[in-house]
């Protein structure tokens, strides 16, 4: 029997690292499963070439929270691992009619987000809270990475549009649609992923292949074929031989098209060279796409240059975020409601600590409309400037509809529109400031005096 391996809403339980669902068994064990915990999500430092984060991924992990349940054959599965040999029989069962019943706030996608401030906070029975953290770590991890790239490669085009071509380079078929997703949020006008534009109803975008123009013999007669079946909105992919005269094909072809696209070799002086031939015969309307293997940099340089670019296509760079492909996330018990009260926790460890107690996270706005700084503070203490983590969930029931896409969208432009514009250059810059505030500070010193580690 064949397996996609695609999660289901069915069998998502499994979903999760095993030592999650060990150290559930051990604290129901131990009477701690009920006990009411809070856990944080973060980014403990931003990549060296990024200067801010593009928040992604909300809607996806709050689906998975609504749907959370271990599948009768996920739970024989358990049953017979050897590391489970001596749990209880009723922590299966509990297992079984595990539902999400807890409580969430977190960014609002789209948000632009900086090290140490949670995206997302979490607070349920320690057990749920607990086995959630894997899903919930790659679930916004994969799309805060997308959309932080795409976001700069979007400010590169300068306001020409963008669009993802890169499922064929994402790291498997999910994770293309979920690119896709994420590079919308961040600007990109469409997608070439099919699939992609019909769940979340963005724009569907593509040409045809190199394959077509070698399989019909004569470049020529490939256009004109294809203009007969594609009257309307025609793009011709002109590089297959020689880009210039692929041009001139394109023209000799009569087929109607709207625009070409130049995929390899100097994008530059081709791009010159082919609007020149175009303008010649009077097709001053024909716009051109570029792309192969184009990124923020590559478009920073072409935009430079004056290269009549109208459109680009951004596929491996976009959807792999080549230079900086991954995020230090993490997901850390911050607080937790015991006999004696509720009690802050954090971590000493070199280079890895942490803040105890749930937090908001303030940002501050300047007369001009741009952000001066953010401030992590307690979430039970107000704070000047913008509230950033909303509710989401209560009791695991959605507290209000999630924003659309495109209000994600918008929100994204507006938060880039605003951050000051060192930020939305390409090279590292100043870091943003983001401060701690003292009470916290004064609490994790409190706490590691303490020191009930030690005993």
């Amino acid at each position: 029997m064949t397996q996609s391996l695609f999660p289901d809403d069915s069998h998502l339980g499994l979903l999760t690292d095993l030592y999650e669902l060990t150290m559930a068994a051990a604290y129901h064990a131990h009477g701690l499963a009920d006990q009411p915990a809070t856990f944080e999500l973060w980014v403990r430092q931003l990549p060296q070439r990024r200067n801010y984060l593009i928040a992604a991924g909300l809607e996806q992990a709050v689906h998975y929270l609504q749907h959370l349940s271990f599948a009768p054959e996920q739970i024989d599965y358990l049953r017979r691992l050897p590391v489970f040999a001596h749990v209880p029989a009723e922590w299966f069962e509990r297992l079984a009619a595990l539902r999400f019943k807890g409580d969430v706030w977190a960014m609002p996608e789209g948000m632009a987000v900086f090290a140490g401030e949670p995206l997302l906070r979490v607070t349920a029975p320690l057990m749920q809270a607990q086995v959630v953290e894997t899903f919930l770590i790659t679930t916004l991890t994969m799309q805060t990475v997308v959309a932080s790239k795409a976001a700069r490669v979007v400010t590169a085009a300068r306001g020409r549009p963008v669009v993802d071509f890169g499922s064929r380079r994402a790291h498997g078929p999910q994770a293309g649609l979920l690119a896709a997703r994420a590079a919308y949020i961040a600007g990109c006008t469409g997608t070439s992923n099919t699939e992609a534009a019909r769940l979340l109803g963005i724009p569907a975008v593509g040409t045809q292949a190199h394959s077509w123009i070698m399989a019909l013999g004569n470049e020529v007669e490939a256009f004109r074929k294809f203009g007969q079946v594609f009257p309307e909105g025609l793009t011709l992919l002109i590089d297959t031989y020689d880009t210039v005269q692929g041009a001139r094909n394109a023209l000799a072809s009569g087929a109607p098209f709207q625009a070409v696209r130049l995929d390899s070799g100097d994008l530059a002086q081709l791009s010159h060279e082919v609007r020149a031939v175009l303008d010649g015969a009077g097709r001053s309307d024909v716009q051109i796409v570029a792309s192969g293997d184009l990124n923020e940099h590559k478009i920073q340089d072409l935009m430079a240059a004056g290269a009549p670019i109208n459109v680009f296509g951004v596929g491996t760079e976009l959807v792999c975020s080549r230079d900086d492909p991954a995020l230090n996330t993490v997901y850390k018990l911050v607080e937790q409601e015991t006999p004696q009260g509720i009690v802050g926790r954090f971590k000493l460890s070199k280079d890895k600590h942490t803040y105890p107690f749930a937090k908001q996270v303030y940002r501050e706005s300047a007369a001009d409309g741009t952000f001066p700084g953010d401030v992590i503070a307690r979430a039970t203490t107000p704070s000047s400037g913008e509230p950033l983590l909303v509710p989401v969930l209560r009791a695991g029931q959605l507290v209000a509809p999630l924003p659309a896409l495109d209000e994600c969208r918008r929100r994204c432009a507006e938060q880039l529109h605003r951050l000051p514009p060192p930020l939305l250059g390409l090279e590292p810059s100043e870091p943003y400031p983001v401060c701690v505030s003292e009470e916290l500070k004064a609490e994790a010193r409190r706490l590691a005096a303490g020191a009930p580690w030690s005993s």
